[in-house]
Parts: C-alpha cells; structure tokens; sequence
C-alpha cells in the first residue's frame, strides 16, 4: 500500500511516449470492457488537443489519465452514444472550433484511489475550461453500481438516490461530488458496460465565466471602479455655486478613471436656505424647482467626462406631489430615474413627500445597477427583487443626522451585500446647516460593502472613508467574484433559498419572486 509520505507527485501534460505505460493502465482499468486504446489514437489526441490530455505521475511512474477533447456544445448536450465519439480508424471526434470539452475518460491506479487524483484532474479540466472560455465541460458517465440495483430501481430511480447519497456509485458519486450535473439518461451509451447495463448520464459542469465572442467594444467591463462623494453641506448662495462643486468632484473622480460618481441625499438641500424657513412644505417646494436643473448639467457632466453619475437625490414636483427622486446620468446620454419608495416618518410629515411605486434595475457599460434611496434599503425585499434581476452593486445615497440613524443605513446595507451576493455602495453628507431646518447636522461615514467569503475583505468592507470628512472614496470592484460566489461560494445565499417554503410577491411590475 502506496503511502502519503513516499508520494512525489506531478501534473503535466501526457506525452506519445507515455503509451507504454498508459496502455497498461488502461488495460487494467478497462479489462471488462476493452481495455486500452491503440497507440495511433492516443497519437491523435496528443497531436490535436495537448492541452487536454492531462495526467499525473509519482516518481516518474504514470497513477492517473484525463483524456479530453473539445467539442460543439450543441451535438453533444444532447443524447448521443460513445460511438458518436469514434471517427474511422479509431480515432476521436475532436473539433478545433468546439465550445466545450468532453470528458473521455479518467482513470487511476488503483492503488492510488485513496488519494482524490480524480479530483485533481478535474479540477485542471475546470482551468483548462475556464482558460479557453469554453461553455462547459460535457461527459458521458457510465453508472457500474446500476447491475447490482436494477431489479429494485428504474435507471432515474437508481440516479436520484445515488444523488441523495442512499446509494454510492464508484462513477457517479465522484462526479457529483465535483460539482457535475445530471442532465439527461442516456440508453445504449456503451452496449458493451453489462455493469451500467449501457445505461450512462449526460453530466455538465457550467463554465459561470464563459462570455460568447463579442467585439472588444462591445465587450462589458468585469473591473469596475465605484467612486463616491461625502459631501461637506456649507451654505451656498445660488444653484451654479453647487452645481461647480459638483463638477470639481467629477472632474476629480474621473481623472481616477472611475466608472461611477455617487452623491448623496438631498446634497443640494443647502438652496433651501435662500428661501423663508417658516413652512416647510414650500421650502422643499422651492428646491424642487431646481431639480430639472440639476438632473440636466448633471447628465452633460457624465457625458463630458465619461463617467456614469448617480445623483444622489432631489424633490421632483409631479402632479402636484412631491417624491425624492434619483437619477442615474449614464456617459453615452441615456438618463434613468428612481424614486424613493419608503418614505421615512420626517420626509412624511414636514415635506409631504410620497413615495414612488417603480422599482428598477439598470444596465450600464459596468454592470447592473439598483438605486436604494437610504430608508429603501432597511427593507430587504428590494435587495432581493434587485438580486432577482442579476444586480451587481446597490446604490445607497442617504442623509442621516445621528450616528445611530447612520448605523440603521450601514448594517443594513452590510446585510444586503452578504445575503444578495453583491456590492452595496453608501455614501452620505457631513457638517451642518444652521439655516435649514430639519437638516441641520449631518453624520456619514461612507462605504463599500461586498459579500462575506475568501474572495473578499475578511470584514467584508471593500472601503470606507473618515467619518464626518469631506472627502471622496474609492473601490475597485471585480464582478466575476459576485458570479464565483453565487455558484461555488462557502455558502450560496441566492441558490439556497427555500423557495419550496416561501417566495415573495410584489406589486412593483406584477412581479413574484420564487
């Protein structure tokens, strides 16, 4: 019995002149159906496809084979038999064009079995896929353990209870335990496999990071720069005075090559102090009046400087009623809106402000984007509707005055970040203003928040900046993380719900979440 300590094993590439003792291994795993293939073919495989003939050796001595090939997705996810495989003269259906690989065979040793080699030539199957940008790994999987149950179970029987782990097939259960999914039974697979009774799988592993060709232009960005204002509130005597710290602020975030500028909550609030303070209601009224304003050299902003701008928020007069809205100002020209849904206590009772009733997510040249208006994302509903809908990074501009009322916005946005596997952006204003009434203090400390796995920061904080300073914040964010963790994470929040027991149904677009 081969022992851990003598062990020297190495990966690599299979060579022509590994035949000799390939065919003995062969020989001696596939005695019962054929065993090894002719030298000319494995020449073949060698020659075109180097890459994908992998094995390991210990000391020099070849304990394990991966043989593979590449492949058109469509011919070989659906059924099909081994011999689909075999060209004239026994060579191997391999496709240079081929979006996917085909599993041919993996064998071990079998002295060596007890040391998850499998696993390991998966596993550089799985690079190799990811590699080539290829679709998937496709593979036909014989079930040998099938002979000794058919009497008792159908061949869909015998898989299902394999996969709840009642039954332990020597195949089977190794590829479901690497992740392979069952996608298909295939009769008379192989004729001559009297221990699967010719019965087989069609087993795929997805390749999450496949992207199709495209044209580089047209390519989306998988590194995507976040870059926020905390805003210092300062009194201002006129909208160009705001409007010119706004576009120092971009000017500046977009020299840094940011994707996106996020602003704060009613950032341009400090207006309100040029008009009579007494009532309320028609102060929030008059800052409304800019809005259009703003929202207008704000988009001209994104597109000068080619930077997607979200604007923090405004009071937007519609019919009469006033709702706290946000634009997202995309650099092609394009303007998307979202208003506030949840309307807190204050907004309610001194401004009258409503709340909005359409909820959306956003597709931009770096991602998919939500907009949570601070309050909005205390309630976790919207981040899931926004997980429903593939998002990338939440925004959340807020204002809050305390540092608890900061902490109800930061550990919620945390929140949302862990459960919807994304980014949630924060940013806030800070200082004071005694002329306006209802904002006249600030707390913020703005941040970056990501999911809670290896990926990411052990605190899951991708940034954050100094409290109650002016200042701006960077976050470089890698949205191919967000796809590894939703599909192989420690835990998978969005893959585990249990759906069998709870869904939520929601009125904004007549949509119901499963």
């Amino acid at each position: 019995m081969t022992q851990p300590e003598d062990l020297h094993l190495n990966l690599r590439n299979l060579t022509l002149d590994d035949y000799d003792e390939l065919q003995v291994l062969m020989d001696r795993v596939y005695h019962d159906i054929g065993g090894a293939w002719p030298k000319d073919t494995i020449k073949a495989l060698v020659e075109q496809f180097p890459d994908g003939q992998i094995c390991i050796e210990d000391s020099g001595i070849l304990v394990a084979v991966a043989l593979t090939v590449s492949v058109k997705y469509e011919r070989f996810s659906n059924p099909h038999t081994y011999d689909d495989l075999i060209l004239s003269n026994e060579q191997i259906r391999h496709s240079d064009k081929g979006d996917s690989l085909y599993g041919l065979d993996v064998f071990i040793q079998p002295e060596y079995r007890g040391f998850r080699l499998g696993r390991r030539l998966y596993e550089a199957r799985k690079e190799l896929c990811r590699s080539l940008n290829l679709r998937a790994i496709l593979a036909g999987g014989r079930i040998p353990g099938y002979s000794q149950h058919a009497e008792q179970y159908t061949p869909a029987e015998y898989i299902e209870r394999v996969g709840r782990k009642d039954i332990y097939d020597p195949i089977l259960s190794f590829q479901l335990a690497n992740d392979f999914q069952v996608t298909r039974l295939m009769r008379k697979y192989l004729p001559e496999d009297k221990k699967s009774l010719g019965y087989a799988t069609l087993l795929e592993w997805r390749n999450i990071l496949y992207t199709p060709p495209s044209s580089v232009l047209n390519e989306k960005k998988t590194q995507v720069r976040m870059g926020a204002v905390q805003w210092q509130m300062r009194e201002f005597s006129s909208v160009d005075e705001v409007l010119e710290q706004v576009e120092y602020f971009v000017d500046a975030l977009s020299d840094y090559k940011s994707d996106f500028a996020l602003f704060p909550e009613f950032f341009n609030a400090p207006l309100m102090g040029l008009t009579d303070q007494v009532d309320q209601t028609r102060a929030i009224r008059y800052l409304a009046e800019y809005t259009q304003q703003f929202r207008d050299r704000m988009s001209e902003m994104a597109v000068s400087y080619n930077i997607n701008i979200i604007t923090g928020s405004m009071p937007l007069i519609e019919n009469d009623r006033v709702y706290n809205v946000s634009y997202l100002c995309h650099r092609d020209g394009r303007v998307d809106e979202q208003r506030k849904i949840h309307i807190t206590p204050h907004e309610r009772r001194d401004w009258v402000i409503e709340g909005g009733n359409q909820f959306e997510v956003f597709e931009t040249d770096a991602g998919r984007v939500a907009i949570l208006i601070c309050y909005d994302i205390e309630f976790p509903e919207l981040g899931r509707i926004a997980a429903s809908k593939e998002v990338d990074i939440i925004c959340v501009p807020f204002w809050t005055d305390t540092k608890n009322g900061y902490l109800r916005v930061r550990h919620c946005a945390q929140a949302r970040a862990i459960e919807n596997e994304c980014y949630v952006v924060i940013t806030g204003s800070v200082g004071n203003l005694p002329k306006v009434q209802n904002l006249d203090v600030q707390y913020a400390q703005s941040s970056v928040f990501s999911p809670s796995d290896f990926s990411f920061p052990h605190d899951a904080v991708m940034a954050e900046t100094t409290p109650n300073t002016e200042m701006m914040m960077f976050s470089d964010l890698d949205l191919e993380k967000l796809t590894l963790v939703r599909n192989e994470g420690s835990v998978t929040n969005l893959k585990d719900r249990r759906t069998d027991l709870y869904d939520i149904v929601s009125s904004l677009n007549g949509l119901q979440l499963k």
